[in-house]
């Protein structure tokens, strides 16, 4: 069941609400939107008492059941579009489009600064960058780790970007959020639902790739593992499936976005580097995902990409993303965004 709270309502009406859905034996989660905060309450009607004597409560608006399987990120229960704040000045979700921009792997200092001073200068408002790689092969470049992680960290510190990147074991679940704002999970992780529960305990926003072999309804109840552990920041991120297809890498599923944006309120990245694997096709994929209504993107940028460590077929070079956020500005505006 969802519980919808009236606007305006002070903190402790709010407690009153929480203690008698305990008392009924659910649990809550709440979920404090921009207008209004929603609870919902999770547990097993068949055994326990009906939550609708909650309407009694004169700071309650509405109590309604959800039939989706995927209850908290399902927009039956939360119909406004949720808005993510990353920090005071990057909200996604909301009138601002944001584009997160940075190499597939930090490589060095000099790679990193450079990369983040340029897309910044671009347009950029958040830097990527992975610091723990997961590769398929056991001899390829894992990552840099602990000093990724500060390099990105000081990266931040003299752009003045926020930062994104991957997490790959529960062990280092503190210690990528101390240096990150958001954290990602990637597609390999997608359903790694105790890595995903620990991330959602540090409290950060999350994003949550679609894993490559992902039904859109299994990646909705992937979500739900973020905000069943009390983190209502939560983005979905479509980062291309696999198909029978040769042409690109993966396959960009750009339908996701309309599915995504009518079954929740969380917003929608979409990465169209990873989507294909060949950056010749990234600017024209921004443009349609703009277009569709994406919420940002996620674009990956290296100044020297046929040198690059990892991926260096999909990476735009710095002049080329700063072409590309010229090119979608046109979009983001007739989408009734701003950047």
């Amino acid at each position: 069941m969802i519980i919808v709270l009236k606007p305006n309502i002070t903190k402790k009406e709010e407690q009153v609400v929480i203690k008698e859905i305990e008392k009924l034996g659910y649990k809550p989660c709440v979920m404090r939107g921009v207008a209004r905060t929603v609870i919902g309450a999770i547990g097993d009607e068949t055994t326990h008492r009906s939550l609708e004597t909650l309407m009694i409560l004169p700071q309650v608006e509405n109590v309604m059941p959800v039939q989706k399987r995927y209850k908290l990120v399902s927009r039956e229960g939360h119909p406004e579009d949720s808005v993510i704040n990353v920090r005071e000045d990057i909200q996604i979700g909301g009138k601002k489009f944001h584009i997160m921009a940075g190499p597939c792997s930090v490589e060095n200092e000099k790679q990193l600064i450079t990369t983040a001073i340029s897309v910044k200068k671009a347009g950029a408002t958040i830097l990527r960058g992975g610091a723990f790689k997961p590769r398929t092969s056991p001899y390829e470049f894992q990552g840099l780790g602990e000093k990724g992680l500060k390099l990105l960290y000081k990266a931040k510190q003299e752009t003045g970007l926020a930062v994104i990147t991957e997490l790959l074991s529960e062990n280092h679940s503190d210690l990528v959020a101390e240096y990150t704002d958001i954290i990602q999970i990637g597609t390999r992780n997608a359903q790694n639902f105790q890595l995903i529960i620990a991330a959602a305990k540090t409290g950060k926003p999350i994003l949550l790739k679609r894993g490559m072999t992902m039904r859109i309804e299994e990646w909705l109840l992937a979500g739900e593992y973020v905000l069943a552990n009390e983190n209502p920041n939560l983005m979905f991120c479509e980062r291309g499936i696999r198909t029978f297809e040769t042409y690109t890498r993966n396959t960009l599923d750009l339908s996701t976005i309309p599915i995504i944006k009518n079954e929740s309120h969380c917003p929608i990245v979409i990465d169209p580097s990873q989507g294909t694997g060949r950056s010749d096709l990234v600017v024209s994929l921004c443009k349609g995902a703009v277009a569709m209504g994406a919420d940002a993107l996620l674009v990956e940028v290296h100044p020297n990409p046929a040198g690059a460590w990892s991926d260096g077929a999909q990476q735009l070079d710095l002049k080329r993303f700063e072409t590309l956020v010229k090119e979608i500005k046109p979009f983001i505006q007739s989408a009734g965004r701003e950047i």
